[in-house]
């Protein structure tokens, strides 16, 4: 409808102001201390327990080509968890939570981002913003790798004994 508004988290990723559809989001938590992946390399930062299953947590800074991968979490970074606790978003700051005019919102061109993972660019003050989509931030084959990665660190920690019940 015309008059619908959309909220969306606005996200500081390496100085740059992205937006992520709120509804897309569970929670936003302060950056613990990370358990090192499996195997490593490129975004995947490692993994947070979450009530003892591990969820791998990728830096978005990189996924975008904004940062070199290798460039660590700031002071204030965040976590954006989403909405199905599969994985979350690492990112320098969520600076805020705005509730979007449908009037204000543009649909993008898929073809002029990688995956089409710019949904949408929000006219906001005197600046456009672009709003990410999730489900398109990564490829199903690096999904499909996450998954495995994710699998493989559950695997490990299941080995190990649970000392709350020890």
């Amino acid at each position: 409808m015309a008059g619908e508004s959309t909220a969306y988290l606005m996200l500081d990723v390496a100085g740059t102001v992205c937006a992520l559809p709120h509804e897309a989001v569970a929670e936003v938590l302060p950056l613990p201390e990370l358990q090192a992946a499996p195997a490593s390399g490129g975004w995947l930062a490692g993994f947070v327990n979450l009530g003892g299953r591990p969820v791998p947590v990728l830096d978005l800074a990189p996924i975008l080509g904004l940062r070199e991968a290798s460039a660590g979490a700031g002071l204030y970074a965040h976590l954006v968890l989403a909405r199905d606790r599969s994985l979350a978003w690492l990112v320098d700051r969520v600076a805020d939570l705005a509730l979007v005019p449908a009037s204000a919102q543009r649909p993008a061109d898929p073809a002029a981002s990688l995956n089409g993972c710019v949904a949408a660019e929000l006219a906001l003050s005197d600046r456009l913003v672009p709003a990410l989509d999730p489900e398109r931030l990564l490829t199903e084959a690096e999904r499909a790798r996450i998954e495995g990665l994710a699998r493989a660190a559950a695997s490990r920690l299941s080995a190990l004994p649970d000392p709350a019940t020890a």
